[in-house]
């Protein structure tokens, strides 16, 4: 075989010229590509952070939010369902001197962020795809392909869904008439971020269950036989991470993760029979390979004579006596155990 066809089966040999300090090198250039990229997208994005700022992240603290205005109709009784009918515009205040310019900043780089995210995950899949295998390259791309995109959607479903649920539940609700709700800029920011960012993460389920299923750490039949276990861990993951109470917003965060999850079992799969472990055999049920099976002795079946090495004295200079050869030893004594007495001779006559 060839070098050429070596190099092209096996991709350690691919870089086998390429010392320790080189990778760390093309790391490096890696490193300075994507911060140079976030660099530029934080100047953007702090740019237009106050156009930005106004109309996305303050968006869910008024009526005139889309998904308010959607569901403007329903006039719930606050407790089991939330009250849509009624003008809601919560007040945001700042409470610490820096607060607006840190808070300007650090949304600015989380945007950035989720932004240039496909671009770093490009980046990182660049860098170690020549140490891949021809296999490993495509079950890794469609894993990229697959991904990214289900991460998109998980943040727009914690911005347009489950953020404003729990916000408009949190903001409305009262311990009593004479505490009013005063929420800080950081306390809505924190919030803001937290829970589109854990959508997004909470979103990669199939994803994980895929890669848990093609480590053999998962199956399809252990999936099904565990969900109402899976069930309530979705339910109490629901809870968290909406802590408002009413049944109404806890379903509308459970009900996508349940689909997620039962999308995750779609995606794994159970071990496959080895190949060497055929239907060669058709008698025997296990398949091929070796006979598993158990099969009971016959009940009258006496075990074959055996010297008697009971008796040292027996023992010749040799060792001790062989076993006795099955064809000098009659019929009828073939199935003797020593120390019982010898069976009747078929051929004589009974006494």
């Amino acid at each position: 075989m060839s070098d050429t066809t070596l190099s092209a089966t096996n991709p350690a040999e691919e870089n086998a010229q390429m010392t320790f300090w080189d990778h760390l090198e093309a790391f490096r250039w890696v490193l300075v590509r994507a911060v140079g990229i976030l660099f530029a997208a934080f100047i953007g994005c702090f740019i237009a952070m106050p156009t930005l700022f106004s109309k996305v992240i303050m968006a869910p603290t008024t009526s005139n939010f889309i998904l308010y205005q959607w569901l403007s109709g329903i006039a719930g009784d606050g407790v089991w369902l939330p009250d849509f009918s009624q003008p809601f515009n919560a007040q945001i205040i700042s409470i610490n001197l820096a607060s607006q310019f840190m808070t300007h900043i650090t949304t600015s780089i989380c945007l950035a962020l989720m932004l240039i995210f496909p671009y770093l995950i490009t980046e990182l899949w660049i860098f170690i795809r020549p140490a891949l295998y021809e296999n490993e390259k495509r079950s890794v791309m469609a894993l990229l392909l697959f991904g990214i995109p289900m991460f998109y959607i998980g943040c727009t479903v914690g911005y347009f869904i489950v953020f404003p649920f729990t916000f408009r539940f949190l903001a409305m609700y009262e311990l009593s008439a004479d505490v009013p709700n005063m929420i800080s800029l950081n306390s809505y920011i924190d919030n803001f971020m937290m829970m589109i960012f854990v959508m997004g993460i909470v979103f990669e389920l199939p994803f994980v269950t895929w890669i848990l299923s093609r480590l053999g750490l998962v199956t399809r039949t252990f999936l099904r036989q565990y969900r109402r276990h899976a069930v309530a861990v979705l339910l109490l993951l629901a809870a968290i991470i909406t802590p408002t109470g009413d049944p109404f917003t806890l379903m509308v965060v459970f009900l996508p993760l349940y689909l997620l999850f039962e999308m995750g079992i779609l995606l794994a799969r159970d071990p496959e029979p080895d190949p060497d472990d055929s239907d060669s055999d058709p008698d025997n049920p296990n398949g091929g390979g070796f006979d598993t099976t158990y099969t009971p002795a016959p009940k009258n079946r006496i075990p074959q004579p055996r010297a008697d090495y009971s008796n040292f004295s027996n023992f010749g200079p040799d060792g001790p006596p062989a076993d006795p050869d099955p064809s000098t030893i009659p019929l009828h004594q073939q199935y003797y155990t020593p120390g019982q007495p010898l069976p009747p001779d078929p051929n004589q006559p009974p006494q």
